[in-house]
C-alpha cells in the first residue's frame, strides 16, 4: 500500500470514528508551513469533492519568528494558490499578551491563536477548524501533562474532536505524514523553533522519545492508546458529573455558587472532587483553587457545623450552612447607617432584617426585660434619641450585660467566634457615640431596665427574604 493509500485510510477512519465530517461543511485549516499542517491541507483537498467541502487555510504570525515569517507566509500563500484555495494571515503579539497576562509565551501563543481560530471561524461562517495535530502530538502532551502532575484529564491528552475543533491527523503518526509527504514530492518549511530545546515539548520530542523508543518501538501508539483509554474514562465521569450535578445546585451566579449539602453524604471523594472542581470552572468569579484546596472543602463538607467557613486565596470564601454549602468571590456586604423609627419599623437591607421599635410606659412593660437574638427591652431614660444604626468602626467598645467591664468590639467578635466577612454588616444601636446593643448578640449594660426603669425601648428584629 502506497503512503497515500495508508493515510487518506488512516484519516478516513479517524474522520468516521470520531465524526468529524457529515458533509457539506465549510472548514478553515490552520496552515503553517511545516510537515502536518503542510499534510493536512492536501489531505482535505483530496477529500474535499467526496465530502463536498469549503476550504479556507489561515496563517497565524505570532510575532516571534520576524526574519522566518515572510518566507512562510509566501510559501503558504503559494500552496493555496496552486490548490485554488483561499488563503489569509493574521498577526498576534505573543510577547506583549504574555507579558500582560503573565504567562510563559508558550501558553500565550496557544491562547491567542485560538482565539483567532474562532474569531475568523465565525467571520467566515466555517463550520470546523482543522488542525495538524499528530500521535506524535498525543503522545508528547500525555507526557508533558505526566511531568506536570496533571490528573486523568490532563493524562487523556489533546481531544479529537472539541467544539468546531477536529483533528483529522490525531491517529497518524508523524513518520507517516514524512513518507507521504516524501512519496509525493510535497514541499514544506521546517519552523526553526521546534529544533530547539527551550521548550519541553521539544526536549521529549528530541531527547526522551528517542530513548523510549529503545524500550519500546510502538511507544507512540502505546501512549496514544493510553490517552484514548483516558479519555473514555474521563467522558463516563463527565457524565456521571453532569448528573450529579442537576441534583446540587441550588443557586448560581457568576461569583457565587450554592450547592445542597446532603448529596455529599453519600458521595464518594473521587466524585466530590470533580463535581466542587466542576462548580468551580463554571462560576467565572472564582478561579484559583487547587486540588489541595478543593480537599479543604470536602473536609468543611463532611466535618464542619453550620456557620464554619474557609479563606482561600483570590478573596475566595466557602461558607457551610445547615443545607448548603457556598463558595464566593463576592465582597463582604457592609452595612450602611441609618436612623431608627421609633415608634415604627425601620429596614436594614444589608443585614435583612427589620427592626420594630416601640415605646411602653408602667410596670408593665417591665414584664420584660433584658435582650436577644431577635428582642431588646431597654431604659428608654438612658438613651439620647434619635437612636442610629450604624457597622463598626476602629477602636468600638461597650460594656456586654453580664460582664462588668469595658470589652472592645474587636474582642467580643473574636471570643463570639463571628465570621471576618459577616462583621461589617451586623448593626450596631447606638445612642450618641455609645453602643446599646450589638443585634442579634449582646445588650450594653449601661442601658438595662431596672426597678427605677419608667419607660422601655422594646425592640423586635424580624428576618426578611432576600
Amino acid at each position: 500500500m502506497s503512503a497515500f493509500q495508508n493515510l487518506m485510510k488512516k484519516v478516513a477512519t479517524t474522520i468516521q470514528k470520531y465524526s468529524m465530517l457529515t458533509g457539506g461543511e465549510k472548514i478553515l485549516v490552520g496552515l503553517s508551513g511545516g510537515p502536518d499542517s503542510v499534510c493536512l491541507l492536501h489531505v482535505l483537498t483530496s477529500l474535499k469533492d467526496d465530502f463536498n467541502l469549503v476550504l479556507n487555510a489561515i496563517y497565524i504570525d505570532h510575532g516571534l519568528r520576524p526574519h522566518e515569517t515572510e518566507t512562510e507566509i509566501e510559501f503558504c500563500r503559494n500552496l493555496c494558490e496552486r490548490l485554488c484555495l483561499p488563503f489569509t494571515t493574521q498577526y498576534i503579539d505573543v510577547n506583549s499578551y504574555a507579558q500582560e497576562q503573565g504567562m510563559n509565551l508558550q501558553e500565550a501563543a496557544r491562547g491567542l491563536r485560538y482565539r483567532i481560530f474562532e474569531e475568523t471561524a465565525y467571520q467566515i461562517q466555517a463550520d470546523k477548524i482543522a488542525l495538524g495535530h499528530t500521535a506524535d502530538d498525543q503522545a508528547e502532551t500525555l507526557l508533558m501533562n505526566l511531568f506536570r502532575g496533571s490528573g486523568k484529564k490532563g493524562l487523556s491528552g489533546i481531544p479529537p474532536v472539541r467544539g468546531k475543533i477536529i483533528r483529522p491527523l490525531i491517529l497518524t503518526k508523524r513518520t507517516e505524514i514524512e513518507r507521504y509527504l516524501d512519496e509525493e514530492k510535497i514541499a514544506f518549511i521546517t519552523d526553526s523553533s521546534n529544533l530547539k530545546k527551550d521548550y519541553l515539548r521539544n526536549k521529549i520530542r528530541l531527547s526522551l522519545m528517542p530513548v523510549l523508543k529503545q524500550y519500546n518501538p510502538d511507544i507512540i501508539d502505546t501512549l496514544s492508546r493510553t490517552s484514548e483509554i483516558l479519555r473514555d474514562e474521563e467522558r463516563y465521569f463527565e457524565i456521571i458529573v453532569t448528573k450529579t450535578m442537576m441534583k446540587l445546585i441550588s443557586r448560581k451566579t457568576d461569583v457565587r455558587i450554592e450547592l445542597f449539602l446532603s448529596p455529599f453524604a453519600i458521595m464518594d471523594k473521587v466524585i466530590m472532587r470533580r463535581v466542587l472542581r466542576r462548580a468551580i470552572d463554571e462560576t467565572k468569579g472564582i478561579r484559583g483553587i487547587s486540588l489541595i484546596h478543593i480537599d479543604d472543602i470536602i473536609e468543611l463538607i463532611q466535618k464542619g457545623n453550620p456557620g464554619d467557613r474557609i479563606y482561600l486565596p483570590k478573596g475566595i470564601r466557602v461558607i457551610k450552612e445547615y443545607a448548603t454549602i457556598i463558595l464566593t468571590s463576592e465582597s463582604p456586604v457592609q452595612l450602611n447607617t441609618y436612623t431608627l423609627t421609633v415608634p415604627g419599623e425601620t429596614i436594614l437591607k444589608e443585614a435583612g432584617i427589620l427592626i420594630k421599635a416601640s415605646l411602653m410606659e408602667g410596670q408593665e412593660s417591665l414584664r420584660e426585660s433584658g435582650f436577644g437574638t431577635t428582642l431588646g427591652i431597654f431604659d428608654a431614660d438612658q438613651l439620647t434619641f434619635p437612636l442610629k444604626v450604624r457597622p463598626r468602626k476602629n477602636g468600638d467598645f461597650f460594656y456586654p450585660f453580664g460582664f462588668g467591664k469595658r470589652k472592645k468590639l474587636q474582642d467580643f467578635f473574636v471570643d463570639e467566634k463571628v465570621p471576618r466577612d459577616e462583621r461589617d454588616r451586623i448593626p450596631l444601636l447606638m445612642s450618641g457615640d455609645d453602643i446599646v446593643w450589638i443585634v442579634g448578640y449582646r445588650g450594653d449594660d449601661r442601658f438595662q431596665v431596672t426597678d427605677k426603669t419608667k419607660r422601655v425601648l422594646r425592640l423586635e428584629v424580624k428576618r426578611i427574604k432576600d
